[in-house]
């Protein structure tokens, strides 16, 4: 007997996998790398990826730490000294207090949005997105069998409102995404702002997940704020997901965190549990001896931050005087928004057709 000759048209995906569709970026960046393979010369501006080595002094605490012998399984949240060393940090930066029980260590960014999504949400429950947005978000709603509702954002500058946020929540509003400094236009709102909204949703009793994997990433004056400091009677309603990805340009490594209540917290480690286990034991070592050495982490992403806002301040009027362009100067992170709508016609449809023509 043949084996059956399966196609991918074929599989019976499930109902919640084929809802999803494949991450834009990702997509992009595959077609940059074939043209290269080709031997076109590409300037690949698909991934948001450093471009900066991993700090030498946080290779040398993973090395300690296989040297140790931390090669073993760790506690599914992750180990104690991760924990402690998160919430240390926090309440040293940015003056938080909150447990180190209420801290997982997952397997980067995206996992801890999965994570407190899973954990949260029902079929038929709506999630507030503000626009535009990191393109995994809608695709973890839609996983979760819940509706994305999207705010549009261009009429205050891409910054989010309380008063906007107010007006979207309906009797079926569970959960608010936010993403400050935000992927893709930079933006950041301002931490005033920010209290107001997480205000709005404890109110109405929503729940609000905070992707901060670009907190490091403001430039003066916008000012860098995480939920994670706010008084317990508004935190219990938050979800901070963080990450060292960015940050320590660690993107390969696949580590980061959750901040949230105990209740949370207990149904996260839980599903975590049945999925990813937790993070490589080695790679949390060594962020662990990073965040307890917080000048030197510090020092580290300064730098990063220094040269990324000399590339910002020559890139943007750059691409200012293309005709067609239009973009404004980014507050945060390592992206430029570039609205090319005046170019759409017969020859390009959408942006995403313009991207794969360039």
């Amino acid at each position: 007997m043949k084996p059956q000759n399966l196609v991918a048209e074929s599989f019976p995906v499930s109902a919640n996998v084929a809802k999803m569709k494949m991450s834009s970026t990702l997509k992009a960046g595959q077609t940059a790398a074939l043209l290269r393979e080709r031997g076109f010369d590409v300037i690949d501006l698909t991934l948001g990826e450093p471009d900066f080595p991993t700090p030498e002094f946080i290779k040398e605490y993973a090395l300690e730490g296989l040297k140790k012998g931390l090669t073993k399984y760790t506690p599914t949240a992750g180990l104690k000294s991760f924990q402690e060393s998160i919430a240390g940090f926090y309440a040293e930066e940015f003056g938080a207090n909150f447990s180190p029980k209420e801290i997982i260590a997952t397997d980067g960014g995206k996992q801890a949005l999965f994570n407190a999504a899973c954990t949260l949400l029902n079929p038929g429950d709506e999630v507030l997105i503000p626009k535009p947005y990191w393109v995994t978000f809608p695709e973890i709603v839609n996983f979760c069998g819940a509706k994305g509702v999207f705010i549009e954002t261009e009429e205050t500058d891409f910054i989010l409102t309380a008063e906007q946020v107010k007006n979207s929540i309906t009797d079926k509003t569970k959960l608010l995404i936010i993403n400050s400094p935000n992927n893709p236009t930079g933006r950041v709102i301002p931490a005033d702002e920010m209290r107001r909204i997480i205000e709005v949703c404890a109110e109405k009793n929503v729940y609000v997940l905070t992707d901060e994997c670009y907190l490091f990433f403001a430039y003066p004056p916008a000012e860098v704020f995480t939920s994670a400091s706010l008084p317990e009677d508004l935190r219990r309603f938050v979800c901070v997901a963080g990450s060292f990805s960015k940050t320590y340009a660690m993107t390969g490594w696949r580590i980061g965190y959750t901040i949230a209540n105990e209740g949370w917290t207990n149904e996260m480690t839980k599903l975590q549990s049945h999925s990813a286990t937790h993070p490589t034991s080695f790679v949390q070592y060594a962020c662990a001896k990073a965040m307890e050495n917080r000048e030197e982490s510090l020092s580290a992403v300064n730098s990063m931050l220094e040269q990324y806002k000399k590339r910002r301040d020559w890139f943007i009027p750059a691409l200012q005087n293309i005709e067609g362009f239009k973009v404004k100067l980014p507050e945060g992170a390592f992206y430029a928004f570039v609205d090319v709508r005046d170019l759409l016609g017969d020859k390009f449809k959408t942006s995403a057709d313009f991207a794969d023509q360039l």
